[in-house]
């Protein structure tokens, strides 16, 4: 990312590392918890940033979208929606955790969650694929090339085999 063009990728991190001490969150939780950040900071929360940030760290594979068949809650009767938006710590963060976020589970009073790693994987390697013929199509050599670098980051994170991904994307950037 080039400088100035938004988010950080410490802020990237910061994120994966609000997301990592729960397990996952929904978009509007890892919002609000940005926002109690941003209040415990005496400092303003612009949702617009903080959706802009969010944003940056799905494209970048810090955070994850993650199908409600990967997320569980460890309370019983807790409903899952299918409309919810799931995120998960992606291949790509190396998760931080901002100062006061350690305060964040009391503020937040969230159950406890899991993840099924095997699931969000395997999704990660399909959105990853679609995200490449997306590059692919659109002569999107910078974003070929973030890929290329997922494609590494995937398999240090989960055991999937992302080298066909890697291969076509390597072919196109060659090509």
């Amino acid at each position: 990312m080039t400088e100035g063009a938004g988010p950080s990728v410490a802020a990237r991190d910061d994120l994966a590392g609000v997301v990592d001490l729960f397990g996952w969150l929904t978009r509007e939780e890892l919002s609000r918890a940005v926002s109690e950040l941003a209040f415990k900071r005496r400092a303003e929360a612009d949702a617009a940033a903080i959706d802009d940030a969010i944003d940056v760290a799905v494209a970048e594979y810090a955070l994850v979208p993650a199908p409600v068949e990967a997320v569980s809650t460890g309370g019983a009767g807790d409903e899952l929606g299918e409309d919810d938006d799931f995120l998960a710590v992606g291949p790509a963060a190396f998760p931080s955790l901002p100062e006061g976020a350690a305060d964040l589970p009391h503020i937040l009073d969230v159950p406890d969650r899991d993840v099924d790693r095997e699931v969000l994987s395997g999704a990660v390697l399909e959105r990853l694929s679609a995200d490449a013929v997306d590059a692919i199509t659109e002569s999107d050599a910078e974003r070929l090339e973030v890929l290329a670098d997922v494609t590494y980051d995937v398999e240090a994170w989960a055991s999937v085999d992302a080298a066909p991904i890697r291969e076509r994307i390597v072919a196109e950037l060659d090509g």
